[in-house]
């Protein structure tokens, strides 16, 4: 299967400034939490006023969701919620080590990451702005639940459904990484200010921690752009 992340033009119409690196990666190896990633998430949570546009990238974040409806107090993006749960709590959970790493990542750049097992997709994913009728598979309560976006909700989707809501909020639960997952993408989404030479600083340091684990991982970078 050809495996090819996209963007529709809409959202470039939203907005202008977007620009994601989507990273495939292959002869991975997650597994579980360890030392190594442990570390890394420590090391991000004393960091978290690291880089200098931070405060502001979470902003425009924030500008990004309540144009397409979105209340950003409620539904924050993906680096936000991170952000937040590590200054109430001073670290984040152990999930698993890739998805340890990437959060570490997240929170160091202030930069929404998505990880996704490719295993779980019916196609390519595409970002596209929601008709209203596709499907979410969700947990509520222990108990598989399927939701549906908003109509012109910005959603990452397959040719099943809907893989992850509002841009980066939420993750469905088909594509999540696993410790037996081996082939894995990766999505690091920006706005201004962030520098996009920061954007391929953080996808290298993301590539560079999962190769420690695995020394035969391939890599495929591309930039997502109008």
């Amino acid at each position: 299967m050809t495996f090819s992340p996209s963007v529709s033009p809409e959202i470039f119409a939203l907005r202008p400034d977007y620009r994601a690196l989507s990273i495939v990666v292959t002869n991975a190896k997650c597994g579980p939490s360890d030392d190594e990633s442990q570390a890394s998430l420590l090391s991000a949570c004393a960091q978290l006023d690291a880089a200098p546009w931070a405060d502001a990238h979470l902003e425009s974040w924030r500008e990004a969701y309540r144009a397409f409806g979105a209340k950003p107090q409620r539904t924050p993006c993906s680096a936000e919620a991170l952000r937040k749960r590590a200054q109430r709590d001073g670290s984040l959970p152990l999930l698993n080590a890739a998805v340890d790493l990437y959060n570490a990542i997240s929170l160091r750049f202030a930069l929404p990451i998505g990880g996704e097992d490719i295993a779980g997709y019916q196609g390519s994913p595409i970002l596209v702005r929601a008709r209203g009728d596709e499907v979410f598979e969700t947990v509520q309560d222990g108990a598989p639940r399927e939701e549906h976006p908003e109509p012109g909700e910005v959603i990452w989707r397959d040719e099943r459904g809907v893989t992850c809501r509002r841009w980066n909020w939420r993750q469905g639960v088909r594509t999540r990484i696993e410790d037996s997952s081996i082939a894995m993408w990766f999505v690091l989404e920006r706005l201004d200010p962030m520098p996009i030479e920061a954007l391929y600083e953080a996808g290298d340091q993301l590539i560079q921690s999962l190769t420690i684990k695995s020394p035969r991982l391939t890599s495929q970078v591309t930039l997502l752009t109008p």
